[in-house]
């Protein structure tokens, strides 16, 4: 026999004596097969409790040290009050300290098939959050992931009930001080880090600590993104872009609360069929099959959603999940992307209102761009400020901030799903390979243009200003005055697949002109340029967090056609700067944040 079916039979047997989980001096080794999911028959216990646990092995991308990996059971507590299990998974790196700072993450929207939970995805190394654990890994700390109730112990995941997904990911922290030798214990300091729905599940587990778990050592809550008006999020999304997270909220909402939320008796047909088809489906095939759909298509009568939250118990459910009712009692960094096409950035404001009006330490970044690229392009940030929490640093917060409340810049509602990048900072080199030398992009350098997810279309245009480069030339050195000038617009292919990964294909057309050479002052004129548009072509393929986190990277190799215009020097850069086999390489990151 196994060990693993050995210590499966071992809680088949405790099951059937009714052994508490009490009467064993340290929790079990799980099954290494799925049964690992299957809860076993433990009838006593507090929230909290570990049940089992096993090692695992995650994929979180290249570039990642060595880490051990561990799955675990736990039990934990509904928006209700109720006791269920949940799983989850803790990344600690290898080597080093053996009593290391912990972050607990709390991911976003997954989706709601069992398949999609963090603790699946994380093994398959296909989880889009991947890349916001990694850092979190990178920068050494211990990460613990829940998969939240549902996603995982056979049952509807009760997506965006904010009570619950607290309690889950407190109850991990409590969890993972009870695996031996992880160098996890009641007096480690905690960070908790989560945007979106992983915002929700951060502020109401900020909000519930000092209740709900106050021996656990928390220093500070980072939350972007937060749908903290739950009402007023669910009016931003119907018939919008992001419609799949109404549905799977109303889904979630109504698994947790059936008596409130009778879904059976208020949809009609073609909602029993979306219902279902949403429960199989992870968030991106479930982004563009449900997009523009209101709720009126799914209910009995074609009931408006402005009818069924005129329902008192559906009313009263929704109004629930909000969050800013109670002081989060550590610091707290809020930031929301000023784009946002899913969840409505003056229902942040309003938040991070609430809670300096309650005396909380709160510091609001607003980021330029939309949903997914502020996720990614803000984990720099919440490291270092999460980090200088662990250090034991002060923070005076935004509260009393004097800066220009941030205005709203989102796509219209209702259309496709379009990541627009608005003058984008551009930075990179392209490489003459007669000359051997690089020319650097200067500084402003940009990148604006639309990614129409929806299309699959990108529509864009470089703008590079005048450089002057010193190049040798029949080796003496001279300075060169540049322009690189858009010949027409960067065309091409944008699409992103279920798994997260974004597909860019296109061609950027431009002149390349010599303006003048010539050692310091002293520059003769030239206006000579390449006597066709150099074809810089645009490809990508790679996960969608690099839009946001620096590795939106394209590089490739082109052609420069002959020069002309030069007069009697055509030959000259010609033979100097023209030919096949020209290089370059351009990085694209979105602008900073600013403080309000």
């Amino acid at each position: 026999m196994s060990t693993s079916a050995l210590r499966k039979n071992l809680w088949v047997i405790c099951a059937g004596l009714s052994l508490p989980l009490a009467t064993w001096a340290a929790p079990l080794l799980a099954p290494a097969d799925d049964s690992f999911y299957t809860p076993p028959a433990v009838s006593t216990g507090n929230h909290g409790d570990l049940i089992w646990y096993r090692p695992t092995t995650i994929n979180l991308g290249g570039g990642v040290p060595p880490v051990q990996a561990w799955n675990v059971m736990y039990r934990s507590t509904d928006s209700l009050g109720a006791s269920n299990f949940v799983t989850g998974t803790i990344v600690v790196p290898t080597g080093g300290t053996t009593a290391r700072s912990v972050i607990a993450y709390a991911v976003g929207t997954h989706g709601l098939a069992q398949s999609c939970s963090p603790s699946k995805q994380l093994a398959a190394g296909t989880d889009y959050e991947a890349a916001n654990i990694a850092a979190a890994v990178k920068a050494g700390y211990a990460v613990l992931i829940s998969d939240y109730a549902g996603y995982t112990t056979g049952g509807t995941p009760t997506y965006m009930s904010g009570k619950s997904q607290g309690n889950a990911l407190l109850d991990l922290v409590i969890a993972a001080t009870q695996i031996p030798n992880v160098g996890i214990s009641s007096s480690s300091k905690v960070g908790i880090w989560g945007y979106s729905q992983g915002g929700q599940t951060a502020t109401w587990a900020g909000e519930q600590k000092a209740s709900y778990a106050p021996n656990i050592n928390l220093v500070g809550v980072a939350a972007g993104g937060v749908p903290a008006d739950l009402m007023k999020t669910a009016f931003y999304l119907d018939g919008s872009a992001g419609s799949s997270f109404l549905l799977g909220a109303v889904v979630g909402l109504a698994t947790q609360y059936p008596t409130q939320i009778p879904l059976a008796d208020l949809t009609n047909a073609n909602g029993k069929t979306a219902i279902n088809r949403a429960k199989s489906e992870c968030v991106f095939e479930s982004l563009f099959d449900f997009m523009n759909h209101k709720v009126s298509e799914y209910t009995v009568n074609n009931q408006t959603l402005t009818q069924l939250t005129a329902i008192p118990s559906i009313k009263q459910t929704i109004t629930a999940q909000s969050v800013g009712n109670t002081k989060i009692p550590v610091p707290l960094y809020q930031y929301h992307g000023v784009a946002d096409e899913f969840i409505p950035l003056d229902q942040s404001l309003a938040l991070k209102k609430a809670y300096c009006s309650k005396f909380g330490n709160v510091t609001f970044d607003a980021y330029p761009s939309e949903h997914i690229v502020t996720q990614f392009q803000a984990a720099p940030s919440v490291l270092n400020w999460l980090t200088d929490r662990f250090a034991g640093k002060s923070t005076l917060g935004t509260c009393l901030t004097l800066a220009k409340t941030p205005v709203a810049s989102a796509n219209p509602a209702g259309g496709n799903f379009v990541v627009s990048l608005k003058n984008w900072p551009l930075s990179g080199t392209i490489n003459l390979k007669t000359l051997a030398q690089s020319v650097s992009l200067p500084a402003g350098s940009t990148l604006t243009a639309d990614t129409d997810i929806t299309a699959k279309t990108l529509k864009g245009t470089l703008s590079v200003p005048a450089l002057t480069t010193t190049l040798k030339i029949a080796g003496l050195p001279a300075d060169v005055k540049l322009e690189v000038t858009p010949a027409a617009q960067t065309t091409g292919t944008a699409s992103l697949d279920n798994a997260g990964i974004l597909h860019v294909h296109g061609q950027s057309p431009v002149n390349i002109r010599i303006v003048s050479a010539g050692v310091s002052v002293l520059q003769i004129p030239f206006g000579c340029k390449t006597s066709q548009p150099v074809i810089l072509n645009v490809d990508f393929d790679g996960p969608i967090s690099s839009l946001g986190n620096g590795n939106f990277t394209f590089t490739g190799t082109t052609t420069f056609p002959p020069m002309t215009g030069c007069g009697v020097f055509n030959s000259l850069f010609t033979s100097l700067m023209s030919g096949p086999g020209q290089t370059y390489s351009f990085n694209v990151k979105p602008p900073a944040p600013v403080k309000w």
